[in-house]
C-alpha cells in the first residue's frame, strides 16, 4: 500500500467571495447612471438590448452577449426606449492571473455557459432570500435552511462557467474540447429546439399533443427532458414563459392588460390574472409598479 501516493490538483481559477448576483427586469426606457467597484463583475443580456458603458467606451449588447468588467472599471447602462431588456448580473472577487483574460471581453454565450449560468440563479433563488430584481442589495443575505451544497455549487458553477468561456476563446494545442456525450449532445438538441419552438409560438395556446407531434418526440421522453432541465414539465414551461413575455409587455407600456393577455391567447383576462399571480406573486398592475419603484430608486 506504501506505493499509492496523492497529487494535490492545481486550481487555476478560484471564487471564493461573491458581492451581487442579480436577475434584472427593466422597462424600456431604464437608465443606471454608472459606478465602479474594486471587484469583478459581469452582465448577460437575458432578452432585449442594452446600451453599456465600459470605461470610455459604449457597445449595445444583443440577447446572448456578455460583457466583463474589470475591478475599477466604470460602467454605466441605458435600455433603448424601445426594448425593455431583461439583465443578469454577478459580481464577485477573482485575483487569478487568468482573470486578466476577461479584460474588456465580450462575447455570445453557448449552451454550456447557459446552463452554468441558469443554475447560478437557480441556486442562488433558493439560497439567498435577498430579491434578485433589487439594485439596492448591497450584500446577499442567507436563508437559515438550505439545500445541502446549494453555495457549492453557485461556486463550482461560476468557476466552470468562467472556465469554459476562457477555453473556448483560447484553445490551446490538442486539448479536447468538452463535449459532452452523445445522449447529453442529443438532449441538448431537443431541449434548444423545442425551447425555440415554444418561444415561436409564445402566442399561441399549443398542447402536449401538439409539441410532441410538431417536434417528433414522445411525451415521456419530452417531459423528462424538460424536468431535467428546466425543473419543471414543458406546459409550466410555456406558462413561464407568456409571462415573462407579459412582463416585458408591462414594462413596454405599449397595451393595456387586457390587450397584452388577448395577445399572448389567453381565454380571458381573469385568467392570465391569476397565472401572473401564480408566477410573478403580484398581480399584473402591482407588478408595473414594482418596476418603476426599483428603477426610480437606481437612477
Amino acid at each position: 500500500m506504501d506505493k499509492y501516493e496523492s497529487i494535490m490538483l492545481k486550481e487555476e481559477l478560484i471564487i471564493n467571495n461573491i458581492y451581487s448576483i442579480h436577475y434584472f427586469e427593466y422597462s424600456k426606457d431604464y437608465v443606471f447612471k454608472g459606478e465602479s467597484h474594486n471587484f469583478w463583475e459581469f452582465l448577460f443580456v437575458d432578452s432585449g438590448v442594452i446600451e453599456v458603458t465600459a470605461g470610455n467606451q459604449k457597445l449595445v449588447l444583443q440577447k446572448g452577449q456578455i460583457i466583463f468588467h474589470e475591478p475599477g472599471e466604470f460602467h454605466a447602462l441605458r435600455a433603448n426606449g424601445k426594448i425593455a431588456p431583461n439583465l443578469i448580473v454577478v459580481s464577485f472577487e477573482c485575483s487569478k492571473p487568468c482573470m486578466n483574460f476577461f479584460r474588456k471581453k465580450t462575447t455570445t454565450l453557448d449552451s454550456t455557459e447557459h446552463f452554468y449560468l441558469s443554475t447560478i440563479i437557480s441556486e442562488a433563488r433558493k439560497t439567498f432570500y435577498t430579491p434578485l430584481n433589487n439594485p439596492l442589495v448591497c450584500k446577499l443575505q442567507r436563508y437559515t435552511d438550505t439545500e445541502f451544497g446549494s453555495e457549492q455549487i453557485i461556486k463550482t458553477s461560476l468557476e466552470l462557467f468562467l472556465i469554459h468561456i476562457l477555453r473556448r476563446l483560447v484553445p490551446k494545442g490538442n486539448a479536447q474540447p468538452l463535449v459532452p456525450p452523445q445522449v447529453k449532445k442529443n438532449n441538448d438538441e431537443v431541449i434548444t429546439q423545442i425551447r425555440q419552438y415554444l418561444s415561436a409560438h409564445v402566442y399561441d395556446h399549443v398542447t402536449v399533443a401538439q409539441i410532441c407531434k410538431d417536434n417528433m418526440i414522445g411525451k415521456s421522453r419530452l417531459q423528462s427532458i424538460f424536468h431535467k432541465y428546466e425543473g419543471c414539465g414543458v406546459i409550466d414551461y410555456f406558462s413561464r414563459l407568456k409571462i415573462n413575455m407579459a412582463k416585458v409587455m408591462i414594462r413596454e407600456k405599449k397595451y393595456n392588460y387586457t390587450e397584452i393577455a388577448e395577445i399572448l391567447g389567453y381565454s380571458s383576462y381573469q385568467y392570465f390574472s391569476l397565472q401572473f399571480k401564480k408566477y410573478v406573486r403580484m398581480s399584473p398592475s402591482e407588478y408595473s409598479s414594482s418596476t418603476k419603484i426599483f428603477a426610480e430608486k437606481d437612477t
